[in-house]
């Protein structure tokens, strides 16, 4: 698998960071034969929530419960995308029913989506053509802020400092 994109490193709380263990990685999903054994394996009520995903800095897609965070299910290593994944069974598939780049440990940009659909490919589940609800993340250059971008609302929301129209989240901390 080669690598592809940008990679993201961890930017958000350190003593989250802390907490993983060697071992605590989410599943990794190489193949539609590793989906189908991962998915056989959750409960109706764990697909009906979306899950924690990262795609690892070798292209495998990992995946975690949803209240797992992404260091963890990166085990605290650089990523090529991260953010949450529903799916759904259609007749004869799977399907991605939602994904997102909403991942505030990582905070991937929106271009982070072709090494997702890479990861997707290779696990055999059909997807959309880009993220169904897609974040864009920003860092004030002024007071550091970690932004969230609202209705092309680019202003930091702690001190009022024009946002960047470009990705800047992690330049502070790598």
């Amino acid at each position: 698998m080669k690598r592809r994109g940008r990679s993201y490193g961890y930017v958000g709380p350190a003593e989250l960071k802390a907490f993983v263990r060697p071992g605590s990685e989410g599943s990794r999903i190489c193949s539609a034969a590793d989906f189908e054994r991962w998915v056989s394996e959750r409960s109706a009520e764990d697909l009906a929530e979306p899950f924690t995903f990262v795609v690892d800095l070798a292209g495998v897609l990992r995946l975690a419960p949803r209240r797992s965070e992404h260091v963890a299910c990166s085990g605290a290593e650089r990523v090529l995308g991260a953010g949450e994944v529903r799916f759904r069974r259609e007749p004869g598939r799977w399907v991605v029913d939602e994904v997102s780049n909403h991942s505030t440990g990582y905070c991937p940009d929106a271009g982070s989506w072709p090494a997702v659909s890479e990861a997707l490919d290779r696990a055999g589940v059909h997807h959309p053509s880009g993220f169904t609800h897609e974040v864009v993340f920003r860092r004030c250059p002024s007071c550091g802020q970690l932004n969230i971008v609202r209705e092309s609302d680019w202003f930091c929301a702690c001190c009022d400092e024009v946002l960047p129209r470009e990705w800047n989240v992690d330049d502070a901390r790598d």
